[in-house]
């Protein structure tokens, strides 16, 4: 990987649906170039994937937490499941070292939600709320 490379990856993390040929123009190349270049990061696994960023705002979704996690069993499983169900909420997932298991940032659109959240969670783990301001 080169500086050419580094510079399509930042590039890519600002817009993935900018097109080949207008990315070409902004690094003086052709569009074949750059997809090109762009494949051959994704053949070598260094671009794993593509992703949308989301307003939260706009989804009212203005509480924004983070949750120290203690699950309750040495098998973290039934946390992780429970996780993958809630995506909605979750934006990230940390494993930590330290006193906490995990750290999840959340967004809800309410208090409501984020008590019905913390209900479900409770079958899986202790937790601490951590609430923006």
């Amino acid at each position: 990987m080169d500086d050419l490379d580094k510079v399509i990856i930042s590039e890519l993390k600002i817009n993935s649906k900018i097109s080949m040929k207008d990315l070409g123009k902004k690094l003086n190349l052709t569009g074949q170039a750059v997809n090109n270049r762009v494949k051959k990061l994704e053949n070598d696994n260094i671009i794993t994937g593509y992703t949308i960023s989301l307003n939260q705002e706009a989804l009212n979704c203005n509480i924004h937490v983070f949750i120290s996690i203690y699950t309750h069993k040495i098998s973290h499983k039934p946390y992780i499941d429970f996780i993958n169900q809630e995506n909605i909420f979750v934006l990230n997932n940390y494993k930590v070292i330290g006193g906490a298991c995990y750290l999840i940032e959340c967004r809800f659109p309410d208090q409501s939600d984020l008590n019905h959240f913390l209900e479900r969670l409770n079958k899986h783990a202790n937790y601490e709320v951590l609430m923006t301001i």
